[in-house]
């Protein structure tokens, strides 16, 4: 029962105030700016969607898995980084315009390219035989439930109210960091049987996604616009990830506990990587001013 209001009830809510306040912050021109800064917009993007999910398919022949964990990890590289890109880009002194505008163009797009995503993965690691289904337009209007429809909300009042949104703004950020650890804290406690197992198996994996994904990211832009500050803020987009929506998918559509672990166990991981990111960016601009 308690597992089923979490996924029925709290999971959904959770990310619906999480992408609310993503929406808060976001105006129209925030998709504007794709003709500001097109080549990064689109390498972003391309990275984001194309080199992510056929990376983490190659690591997954690499380094074979029980095949729940193998399709919860091409849900994981089919998700955006969500709002919390767009906070570390600010403490990585990167281009929180271009965070802003990556994150709100994945957001849109993901709708549609998720469920293409995890149904190949599905296919792919479980089969022919396999039970769970993905269905393709049932999945966009739940994941336009939760994710785009907020946003849009979100847009709205911070057209109406902009001063309401900018006092809900802190709170809101700490509600939906305080909801991505719970609802980590609750997958984790319900898999504490498997957890020890699960971690060997999916935690190298997750570290090697995580460096490997916020590497390319950075190297690559670095390689075609020479801007560092934009080169830290893809970096940050490839390799943070909305743990809460991967979740939510997993356990919500799927029905799947053991699909949600990827999406727990990268969470947790990707922190450190983060906090080393932030400390580039830093030294970065230190130079910069200096």
């Amino acid at each position: 029962m308690e597992s089923n209001i979490i996924t029925q009830l709290f999971l959904p809510l959770a990310l619906f105030i999480i992408m609310l306040g993503m929406g808060m912050s976001l105006v129209p021109a925030d998709f504007k700016r794709v003709i500001l800064f097109p080549k990064a917009i689109i390498l972003g993007t391309v990275l984001k969607l194309v080199f992510i999910p056929a990376l983490t398919f190659a690591l997954l022949y690499l380094m074979p898995m029980q095949p729940e964990l193998a399709v919860g990890f091409v849900l994981l590289a089919a998700c955006p980084g969500g709002a919390t890109t767009n906070l570390i880009t600010n403490l990585a002194k990167g281009d929180v315009a271009l965070s802003i505008t990556l994150t709100a163009i994945a957001s849109v797009i993901t709708v549609f390219t998720i469920p293409v995503i995890v149904n190949l993965g599905l296919i792919e690691f479980m089969g022919e035989a396999r039970e769970i289904k993905l269905p393709f337009f049932k999945t966009i209007i739940q994941i336009l439930v939760i994710t785009v429809i907020p946003v849009l909300i979100g847009m709205i009042l911070n057209h109406k109210v902009p001063s309401l949104c900018r006092k809900m703004e802190k709170p809101v950020k700490i509600m939906s960091a305080l909801f991505l650890v719970l609802i980590i804290v609750a997958v984790l406690v319900k898999e504490r049987a498997n957890l020890g197992s699960f971690f060997a198996q999916a935690g190298p994996l997750a570290l090697i996604l995580n460096i490997t994904g916020m590497f390319f990211g950075y190297t690559i832009t670095y390689l075609f616009t020479r801007n560092k500050a934009q080169s830290v803020t893809i970096g940050i987009e490839i390799g943070v990830v909305n743990g809460t929506l991967g979740i939510a998918i997993a356990a919500g559509i799927l029905y799947s506990s053991v699909m949600t672990i990827p999406s727990a166990i990268y969470s947790i991981i990707m922190f450190p990587t983060v906090i080393l990111m932030v400390w580039i960016g830093n030294q970065q601009r230190k130079k910069k001013i200096n």
